[in-house]
């Protein structure tokens, strides 16, 4: 069978500036033409197709280890799910459901529920964002994974900056002064945590317990188990901030980007009420997830679907391409909010499905959930966002949001009412002045 050529020259190639930011052609071609692709550009395989997405996340002839090693950096990321496969990580994979799992997101979902409340309040006094992903997302973030880590509202700010900067983790062809940069502040961020998880209780690397500070927060329970050794702790708890902190900050910006101009989804999740939310929510990271691609390495010659790749070469599993395949998903460029079944890769798949996904659906859908519903003309303002030209992750700059009058929870959830939620019950005194 002879080898369909390279992209055609019209085509921007998706990691060039302009792909960067417009990578869906490029996707879409090699999905069509060779979606197993020996990129010439980079010297890796860009894996587009959803059949042999799955298949790739699936087979233990492609590790997530050796792709983390294979990074232009010269550091090792901490121990944990992301850089082991097989049985160690499915050994450091239960414990860490203790921080990110569905008990340890109930236990601190109704303070989420009165940050998020308390966030929007704020938002409600400005009326016009600046930026959504800096004045809602980040914020969304930060206090999620604060209430998950036992942190007080003083620490906040510490939180996100050091999150904010060890996110460079999270492109594995970051260039090695930007590697750098990320492997200083995951060691910043690394310590930081260490020394609140001895606040909480737990046993320091003297063994030393400072008294009075067993709290309750998934960190705390984590922390504890004794099946973790404390680097091996650290590393799921940093982890846990590459991989929640800015992907939940940038999915706020990139759903509000696709909802905002469409009032008739926004009628439709007022009236769908939470499960509505989720899966619209789902929809959305479909559309565009933050972390577009996961890498891999070929242990042995690995035969997909799509194509045969040999061993020890570099493979990216190309997420964003797989979730637009119209072989599987009808209309995949378009919005469909109650699409259903969404079996999107957003997330991932395979033993390495991303143990923050639920935290972050179902964070991103409650900002969104309430926000309908308080804001009901909340529209897109000031000049056009644009895509920053980066791989991971994909993200807006400038995402200006005017939030318009504020209707009281009760008035704009209509005949399909939903229980007011603590804080929510009406506009603030200030929305009300605007309202």
């Amino acid at each position: 069978m002879t080898k369909p050529p390279g992209l055609p020259a019209q085509l921007a190639h998706p990691f060039s500036p302009a792909g960067r930011v417009d990578p869906y052609p490029a996707y879409d071609w090699l999905r069509a033409h060779d979606p197993v692709h020996r990129d010439p550009m980079t010297g890796m395989w860009l894996v587009t197709g959803y059949e042999d997405c799955v298949a790739l996340l699936k087979d233990p002839a492609l590790s997530a280890a050796a792709g983390q090693r294979a990074r232009s950096r010269d550091d090792d990321l901490p121990v944990s799910m992301l850089t082991t496969d097989g049985v160690d990580h499915a050994r450091l994979r239960a414990p860490g459901s203790l921080l990110l799992g569905t008990a340890a997101l109930a236990s601190v979902a109704d303070g989420i529920a009165a940050d998020t409340d308390a966030l929007l309040d704020r938002a409600a006094e400005r009326g016009v964002l600046a930026d959504a992903v800096e004045e809602l997302g980040a914020p969304l973030a930060t206090a999620v994974l604060a209430r998950l880590f036992g942190l007080g509202a003083d620490r906040h700010a510490t939180l996100a900056e050091l999150a904010r900067a060890a996110s460079v983790n999270l492109d594995p062809l970051a260039p090695p002064h930007v590697a750098r940069l990320g492997r200083a502040a995951m060691g910043e961020l690394t310590r930081f945590l260490d020394a609140h998880a001895d606040t909480l209780g737990v046993p320091g690397p003297g063994g030393v317990r400072e008294a009075g500070g067993a709290h309750e927060s998934p960190l705390a329970r984590l922390a504890a188990d004794p099946r973790l050794t404390r680097r091996e702790m650290l590393g799921i708890l940093g982890l846990a901030v590459v991989g929640g902190w800015q992907p939940l900050a940038e999915a706020v910006g990139n759903a509000l980007y696709w909802l905002l101009p469409r009032p008739g989804v926004r009628a439709a999740l007022r009236a769908a009420g939470r499960e509505g939310a989720e899966t619209a929510m789902d929809e959305l990271l479909r559309l565009e997830a933050p972390i577009p691609f996961t890498a891999r390495v070929t242990v042995r010659d690995v035969r997909l679907p799509g194509g045969h790749v040999p061993a020890g070469q570099r493979v990216l599993a190309v997420l964003a391409a797989a979730n637009r395949d119209p072989a599987v998903f009808a209309d995949p460029g378009a919005l469909v909010w109650d699409r259903s079944p969404n079996p999107h890769l957003a997330f991932g798949g395979g033993p390495h499905f991303c143990l923050a996904a639920r935290l972050v659906k179902q964070s991103g859908a409650l900002l969104l959930e309430r926000l309908v519903r308080r804001f009901p003309e909340a529209a897109l303002s000031g000049a056009e966002p644009r895509w920053a030209a980066t791989l991971i992750p994909r993200r807006l700059t400038g995402l200006g949001v005017d939030l318009g009058p504020c209707v009281p929870d009760r008035a704009a959830s209509g005949p399909a009412e939903q229980p007011a939620a603590p804080g929510g019950e009406a506009c603030t005194a200030a929305e009300a002045a605007h309202a």
